[in-house]
């Protein structure tokens, strides 16, 4: 078949020579591709072929260098290295003869060539393409749309490769790019190409802008873009200012007066929604800063030191100048917009809300007065403005400065729930909810019965409305919870603010996820979430509704797997499904055991018929199944024996889920509940459940995130069967050990939670097999804990490796705390010299200082523990 009619066929509206066109290409591929790509590209590079041939060509050239899919790309990349030399040489040729022969835009050329590029330069080859690019940008006789092309292939290079591997090419790249960006350069898009690429290569142009010549060259050359009359160009240019403000924030000091602020405060005020959004996000940009860098200050004062880069507070200086922008943006918006779209007024909201946090009290003098003069305008728009206004600061300033103003909004927002327009009703219901999360004292103390019922009349509004209503029930929920008084002995308060409506309120929420209009802007999941925060932050005197509602879900859980048959949206089937199981767990876990023991078996059969279904594996359906019950076994306890064999087969099946890992994490946590749940009766199932997780340890298959689970588990085990572990515990000591001397690139914050989590594990383990392994502390080392002893010293050193560590996690210093007491109590002054070390105790004193309660007390009883030691040697 001819090539080129081939390719001009992917774009036939027939669908037989469409799908022929494509089984040729895609059997050309598979048989001979080094034969295919030079044919390809030999297409994409002819001048005489037609348009749609080459852009085809082009296309299917990049298909086979790159994919979206990053496993994918990486193939791709090592199976072209391995291309002949005479092959790649020839396409990296003909690509670079294409560039400028292309009409289309955006052409594909400069796509092939970084796709290229991202495979060979990371190896040190075909380096000399940077100096080609650059060359064609700087020579006069090169062409308007060669240039362009050749800046648009830097862009993508750019834009797809890591940027470490562009560091040393960075002056090259930067010469062509402001070349291409110069006020001077008539053709706007090259301009824009240059401008583009220069967005896309900020990342590794640290040290151009740690020279003051060359980054005076740079502001100026953006900041002249930024002038532009051309739209497209005068965004580009801003988002560069956008990105140059976060990644070089402390090199902006002599540009701000003159130049960033005057041309930010003039893009907010463009009529151009993409002009301003981007003069919006500038400020937004400096706001998160700013804050991170006060985090940073508050730090270095606390560890005696110089903080490395110091706050200029910008936002703080434009203030008074930019909240009357940001105020009078928040009413560009229209009735109908999209509420997915992104717009000027979502925009200014958000960056009103970064600058409370930013700049606290001082905004409030701002923006008090513009909501005085607006919440009670003719125009709904005004009106609407106010409120977001009011409800974007309630976060940042004192709540005691703000108190005042909360106490004189609330009459003026709830009746504001009654407007006209669904667009400041739905503005009022999100500020509502704002204040109970964050200033609950006023709605608790002063306005309770109105605001309940006035949020009870809101649950029937337009869906997007009654989603917020149920989110500001939660947090009235949560903070009436908080400010009950709760006897010291007992867990719940025996009644709070909301018990005399709690009922009504319950009853409300589950008739609103009957709606027929439920599905529409979250609301029956913002619904069925208010159930469970409700049920979850409820007073003693709340337990009947908690019992009827436990019912409620179960029913309906029931009634909808009766329905599995005649479902014709299945992502709402499995969605509703998921929502149920959350509930349920919610519910579960106020009742007490005994009213939990009566229901067992109805909601454990719903669940396993949940888990039957579909073949058992619907991914997240089956995660929630399997997490809801892991809290009936938490609740019912030992009785969950009498359901154990017809569950587990389905757990097996979860444990050897590869494709949804969550689902196998979901699973091996459980084996870890139910371990906790029957003790020493797990002994007919453990040597079966320790053979899957032993074969997922050493599965390269298996998500690493299953890993640090699973040697928790291990602990949970050892804990639960006690001396009995002994036939495990050579390879499971022979694992741990192992695991517990891993390490990663500290450069990589991903991997450095993974070293925590994994030394998490590890800790949980070795603390579960010595208590299990322990026997009876009063008749010394029993026969059981001469197995552990071997062994001590790598796990001390363990201790002392994860309190050297700068990176480790809270988590970490309480399980280090707790094992040690557990070493101290186990096995006395055997060891005791091995425990008197500087890291141990310095860990110890950090478990004592901190802020979480658990931590402290573990910490503060390994102390003690270590102490009895010391005393018995001395």
């Amino acid at each position: 078949m001819d090539l080129t009619k081939v390719l001009e066929a992917t774009v036939s509206p027939d669908q037989n020579e469409l799908q022929a066109a494509q089984t040729y290409l895609e059997q050309a591929a598979q048989t001979n591709l080094p034969q295919f790509i030079v044919a390809l590209v030999n297409v994409l590079a002819d001048g005489g072929k037609s348009q749609v041939a080459r852009m085809a060509a082009g296309l299917q050239l990049k298909n086979q260098l790159t994919s979206k899919d990053a496993t994918v790309r990486l193939q791709y990349q090592q199976r072209w290295m391995t291309l002949d030399d005479n092959v790649k040489t020839h396409v990296k040729t003909m690509t670079i003869k294409t560039l400028g022969t292309e009409k289309a835009r955006p052409a594909i050329a400069p796509q092939c060539i970084a796709s290229i590029a991202c495979a060979e330069i990371p190896q040190r080859q075909w380096m000399e393409l940077v100096d080609i690019l650059q060359n064609i940008v700087i020579q006069a006789a090169s062409t308007d749309s060669l240039k362009e092309q050749a800046l648009e292939t830097i862009g993508y290079i750019c834009q797809d490769i890591e940027p470490e591997h562009l560091v040393d090419q960075s002056h090259k790249i930067l010469t062509a790019i402001v070349a291409g960006m110069k006020k001077e350069e008539p053709n706007i898009q090259i301009r824009l190409a240059a401008t583009i690429a220069l967005l896309n290569s900020l990342e590794f142009t640290k040290q151009n802008f740690e020279r003051e010549t060359e980054r005076n060259f740079i502001m100026q050359v953006v900041c002249e873009a930024t002038q532009s009359t051309d739209h497209q160009l005068k965004v580009s240019a801003l988002q560069n200012l956008v990105k140059i403000m976060s990644l070089y924030y402390q090199h902006m000091e002599d540009y701000m007066g003159r130049a960033l602020f005057p041309i930010s405060i003039e893009a907010i005020k463009s009529e151009v929604d993409e002009v301003s959004l981007q003069g919006i996000e500038f400020w937004s940009s400096v706001c998160d800063e700013e804050m991170d860098l006060a985090i940073e200050a508050v730090e270095a004062e606390e560890g005696n030191r110089k903080p490395d880069q110091a706050s200029k507070f910008y936002a703080k200086g434009a203030l008074q100048y930019l909240t009357p922008l940001l105020t009078e943006s928040l009413k560009r918006q229209e009735e109908y917009d999209d509420e997915d779209e992104w717009n000027p007024c979502k925009a200014a909201g958000v960056c009103l809300m970064l600058l409370a946090q930013c700049c606290e009290n001082d905004v409030l003098i701002y923006v008090t007065d513009f909501i005085k003069a607006n919440i009670e305008s003719q125009d709904w728009k005004s009106r609407d403005a106010a409120v977001m206004a009011f409800g974007a600061i309630l976060e940042g300033p004192d709540p005691k400065a703000l108190e005042p103003y909360a106490v004189m909004a609330m009459p003026m927002l709830l009746n504001l729930m009654k407007d006209e327009s669904v667009v400041v009703r739905d503005s009022v219901a999100w500020t509502l909810g704002r204040i109970c999360e964050l200033l609950p004292q006023v709605a608790i103390d002063n306005f309770l019965q109105l605001l309940v019922e006035t949020l009870l009349v809101g649950l029937d509004a337009e869906p997007r409305v009654a989603a917020n209503v149920c989110w500001a029930f939660n947090s009235l929920g949560e903070a009436a919870y908080d400010a009950a008084p709760a006897p010291e002995e007992e867990e719940e308060p025996q009644t709070y603010a909301l018990s005399q409506w709690f009922a009504q309120i319950v009853e409300k929420l589950l008739a609103v996820t009957d709606r027929p209009d439920a599905n529409q802007g979250n609301l029956r999941s913002s619904a069925y979430e208010a159930v469970m925060e409700l049920i979850k932050n409820s007073a003693k005197d709340c337990y009947e509704v908690v019992q009827k509602t436990t019912l409620v879900i179960l029913q309906r859980l029931q009634q909808i797997l009766s329905m599995e048959k005649s479902v014709s949206d299945r992502a709402q089937y499995n969605d509703l499904q998921s929502l149920l199981c959350a509930t349920l767990q919610s519910v579960l876990r106020k009742v007490n055991t005994q009213d939990a023991s009566q229901i067992a078996s109805p909601i454990m059969q719903a669940l396993l018929q949940m888990l039957s279904l579909g073949g058992g594996i619907v991914g997240g359906v089956q995660e929630d199944a399997l997490m809801a019950i892991g809290t009936l076994v938490e609740v019912v306890g030992a009785e969950f024996l009498n359901y154990i064999e017809a569950f587990k087969p389905y757990l097996i099946e979860a444990l050897r889920e590869r494709a949804e890992y969550q689902v196998c994490v979901a699973a091996v946590g459980l084996v870890g509940d139910i371990a906790r749940a029957l003790g020493s009766h797990i002994l007919n199932y453990s040597d079966l459940f320790m053979q899957i997780l032993l074969e997922n340890l050493a599965d390269v298959t298996v998500h690493r995130s299953a890993k640090p689970h699973i040697l928790s588990v291990f602990g949970d085990i050892a804990l639960a069967i006690g001396p009995n572990f002994k036939s495990y515990f050579e390879v499971v000591i022979a694992t741990l050990n192992q695991a517990s001397v891993t390490t990663v690139d500290k450069n990589d914050y991903d991997m450095v939670d993974y070293l925590n989590e994994l030394r998490e594990g590890c800790l949980e383990a070795y603390t579960g097999i010595i208590q299990g392994v322990k026997g009876d502390p009063n008749e010394g080392i029993s026969a059981d804990l001469s197995l552990v002893q071997p062994h001590i010293l790598h796990i001390i050193t363990f201790i002392e490796v994860i309190a050297s560590d700068q990176d480790h996690s809270e988590s970490n210093v309480a399980s280090a705390c707790g094992l040690i007491g557990d070493i101290c109590s186990a096995f006395g002054s055997l060891v005791h010299s091995l425990l008197e070390k500087q890291a141990i105790n310095e860990l110890l004193q950090e478990g004592r200082r901190s802020k979480t309660h658990k931590t402290k007390q573990v910490a503060t009883w390994a102390t003690k523990e270590l102490r009895k030691l010391r005393q018995q040697q001395n």
